[in-house]
């Protein structure tokens, strides 16, 4: 036993069977073949009863991190024999190193099934055509996001990141009505066709669907409305996930902008306090760090694993598209937290700020040139083309920043074009020196 068959939209009673009898099985495969755990455990037996996993330690990408140069290349927390891989990603090492991925066929059949439950549940349908976006090359947004998109009956065009002239032909010539991009992606496209084919506005080519994951961005209303009017498409968070526990776990429906969990039958959630690790409450209104545990997983099982993503629970009931996982809005990462005088500050926060400024591009980066303890959060705003910025521009910014957000911010604006538009993930939080 694997999945449970429209587990996305499974009477809780059910689902509690089948995970509970999935973690009898997990916790003994773990056991039995992970040294890492074996030796973090200390001799500790993982529970029976999922609710009482706060008796275990967590575990953390820094511990992983250890694990995969000590014992190269998948670390010692490989679960299976080597000949049982049947796939190796590699992450975006956007947080650090990057990390070695090692997948079963099994763990790819369940990441596949997942993924596809995310991209149905955000509209994706046997009657589109979808063009992927994402780097292919050994990431896990490439091939494995792909075989989640097949699996919702679309047709797939694998195009992966680069030739973006070559893109805008494709989506007219083939007719696609779909993109899986990152959300800062279709600012490239738009600059290229501004460029490159005069006469023709992103509207024109016909999509009606944007799929978006990889980076924040789309829980700002703002975003999310200049993206629908820009190009005439819906755009959804049809794309969440944490590399190394899944690559697509969560993703909206049309009737709720928050992710919906879709993987409850093969990955139980947790909440902590990041700051004292102590177990949070699964509850509407709660925040804290996303802790996650596989209760099926072949080759690199993770349990109480950190994600470092800090999230928002926003209900807990079904919703009315008939899923039953709860739902969450990710506040931020908490390495990319900044404290300022007390106060916990994500650049998704300062990205809502930002967005309100027609003067600006929304593009944004917090600059720390120094450590911490900080007094102000520096902040790059960066102008819309053609704008000619009024003096007091900056510091309306800093007093809007300092309205809603408690801070004290020190604004400085930059022309038009200054940050680089990426076709994979952003980083607004720059630390050091440039």
């Amino acid at each position: 036993m694997s999945t449970l068959k429209n587990a996305d939209r499974a009477p809780l009673a059910a689902l509690q069977a089948h995970r509970a009898a999935a973690w009898q099985r997990q916790r003994a495969h773990v056991a039995e073949n992970s040294d890492f755990y074996r030796g973090l455990w200390q001799g500790r037996t993982p529970p029976a009863d999922l609710r009482d996993l706060p008796a275990l330690p967590l575990s953390d990408k820094a511990q992983l991190r250890l694990s995969q140069a000590a014992h190269p290349p998948f670390g010692d927390y490989l679960a299976t024999p080597r000949r049982s891989v049947n796939r190796l990603h590699r992450t975006s090492g956007t947080t650090g190193q990057a990390m070695n991925l090692a997948l079963s066929a099994r763990d790819t059949r369940i990441t596949q099934e997942v993924g596809g439950r995310c991209h149905s549940a955000a509209g994706l349908t046997a009657e589109d055509t979808v063009v992927h976006c994402l780097n292919y090359q050994m990431w896990m947004g490439g091939v494995t996001d792909h075989l989640t998109l097949e699996a919702t009956g679309a047709l797939v065009v694998p195009f992966g990141v680069g030739s973006t002239e070559l893109l805008v032909r494709t989506i007219q010539e083939v007719g696609i009505t779909a993109i899986s991009c990152t959300p800062s992606y279709p600012a490239v496209l738009e600059r290229v066709i501004a460029e490159k084919f005069p006469g023709l506005a992103p509207r024109d080519l016909g999509l009606r669907l944007g799929l978006f994951g990889g980076e924040p961005g789309l829980d700002e209303p703002a975003f999310r409305a200049r993206l629908a009017d820009t190009w005439g498409m819906q755009p959804r968070n049809a794309n969440y996930g944490v590399s190394d526990v899944f690559s697509n776990f969560a993703a909206e429906c049309p009737h709720d902008t928050h992710l919906h969990f879709m993987a409850a039958d093969v990955l139980h959630a947790e909440l902590i306090d990041p700051d004292t690790a102590a177990p949070l409450p699964l509850t509407p209104g709660q925040s804290g760090e996303l802790v996650l545990t596989h209760l099926v997983r072949d080759c690199q099982p993770l349990v109480r694993f950190r994600t470092g993503d800090i999230i928002r629970i926003a209900e807990t009931d079904p919703c009315a598209c008939g899923r039953t996982g709860f739902r969450f809005s990710v506040v931020g990462r908490s390495d990319d937290m900044v404290v300022v005088r007390g106060l916990n500050m994500f650049p998704t926060m300062v990205a809502a700020v930002i967005h309100q400024f027609p003067e600006l591009s929304g593009e944004y980066r917090i600059h720390l040139t120094t450590p911490p303890p900080h007094d102000t959060l520096p902040v790059i705003a960066e102008l819309a083309p053609g704008v000619d910025p009024a003096p007091d521009l900056a510091g309306r910014i800093a007093a809007a920043i300092k309205s809603r957000l408690g801070a004290t911010a020190d604004v400085t604006l930059h022309p038009a074009g200054s940050f680089p538009r990426t076709q994979g993930k952003t980083r607004r939080v720059i630390r050091g020196t440039p």
